[in-house]
């Protein structure tokens, strides 16, 4: 079974939220490529690109899948929404990476494409 991974990144309180779809979309691609099952959070923004639910709904949202993560991917940026995931996952002992690659070793999935 794959290891499910949350991604956690900046969305919209830090740099251009297209290009933070992006690199969010490209992790989860590099992790399902390195045998992972991610969750992508940021995709959310598409149910609500206007912003009008608050930003706590969306936490409430969030952070129950963060609890039953194998582990967090934190991207860079500055996020007030991924210090809180981060902050919950370390609560619940859920491992917090900053790497693919540590993800692997971690998981022991290092070259290992799983279909």
């Amino acid at each position: 079974m794959r290891p499910r991974i949350y991604i956690s990144g900046p969305l919209t309180s830090s740099g251009n939220v297209r290009e933070n779809l992006e690199r969010a979309m490209g992790a989860a691609r590099a992790l399902i490529d390195a045998g992972f099952a991610p969750f992508t959070p940021h995709l959310s923004y598409h149910l609500d690109p206007a912003e009008e639910l608050p930003h706590a709904t969306w936490m409430k949202i969030e952070l129950p899948w963060v609890s039953v993560a194998d582990a967090v991917l934190r991207l860079p940026g500055e996020s007030v929404g991924a210090n809180i995931e981060v902050s919950h996952a370390r609560k619940l002992g859920v491992p917090v990476f900053t790497s693919i690659a540590a993800l692997a070793d971690h998981f022991a999935l290092a070259g290992s494409a799983a279909a």
